[in-house]
């Protein structure tokens, strides 16, 4: 006798099949190389205040050595939602670090979305990432990690947009913190309009961990121009690898999806990023 099969039992069935066919990674439509493993962890501040960040690790990986602390862009506010092991919202979840991490987390490297702490409101200020309370309520999320998983030897702090005035002023305020610090499309023009100027004048040699700039040429935010980069770079002898390229530009200069967010980029970018944080080298000074 042949089965019958309802529809109901046919939709099941086929959502077995795809559940089978495609583990549960990262969310944002790049392609996926790695299958995630998220969680949700936070840690209490003073008062009734939260740090929240998302822990990201590859699901092959047991004993990551290498912990990337991402920071968001403006407004620099994620409040995730993590949702069966994957973060499946946020309010930043275009961001270029939020949506390229499975570029960049591997067996060797986890890493940790950090969101703004708990009422910040809508933007993570300026004048808190500059601060050393910023970097000590990070922090404290960054010790929660590593009491989870004691194998994390290095951290590495990694910055775009905005968030590079926290990856810029974390370890001048804990100096034997972190392996290095990476900042991506970083502000270059603290003095232009709308533009913050707790980085103005910033002198990065008080800076004694390896840092790195990354940055699109065509870069068309006007607070974060390669013009200035270079400048940076060139005057603090950092290392600055120039990313070419990319493709889908769409919407306004400072977003994260024209050259400023590294579209069309993501996984080399990564990539490149990767290698510096298993090496302590930039191999690769251009990204074409």
């Amino acid at each position: 006798m042949m089965m019958q099969f309802t529809p109901y039992f046919i939709k099941l069935l086929f959502l077995a099949i795809v559940l089978q066919t495609y583990p549960a990674s990262a969310q944002d439509g790049a392609t996926q190389t790695v299958s995630l493993n998220e969680e949700i962890v936070s840690v209490d501040l003073s008062g009734d205040r939260k740090q929240v960040g998302v822990y990201t690790t590859s699901s092959s990986s047991k004993n990551p050595t290498r912990l990337a602390v991402l920071l968001p862009g403006y407004p620099s506010v994620v409040r995730p939602v993590v949702e069966n092991g994957v973060m499946t919202n946020s309010r930043l979840s275009g961001n270029f670090l939020i949506r390229s991490r499975q570029f960049l987390v591997d067996e060797m490297i986890a890493s940790l979305i950090v969101d703004c702490q708990s009422d910040s409101g809508d933007l993570c200020s300026s004048t808190y990432q500059a601060s050393q309370q910023r970097q000590e309520d990070v922090d404290k999320l960054i010790a929660e990690v590593k009491r989870r998983t004691p194998s994390i030897s290095e951290v590495w702090l990694i910055g775009t947009s905005m968030g590079t005035i926290s990856s810029s002023f974390m370890p001048i305020h804990n100096p034997s913190g972190y392996a290095g610090a990476i900042h991506t499309a970083s502000i270059t023009e603290p003095y232009a309009r709308n533009s913050y100027r707790e980085l103005g004048g910033f002198d990065y040699k008080k800076t004694t961990v390896p840092q790195y700039f990354v940055h699109h040429a065509a870069d068309p935010c006007f607070l974060t121009t390669y013009a200035g980069a270079k400048s940076i770079t060139d005057k603090y002898k950092i290392p600055l690898i120039t990313v070419t390229g990319g493709s889908d530009f769409k919407g306004d200069a400072c977003k994260a999806f024209t050259e400023h967010g590294f579209r069309g980029k993501e996984k080399d970018v990564m990539r490149n990023i990767g290698v510096i944080i298993k090496t302590g080298r930039a191999d690769q000074l251009v990204i074409n």
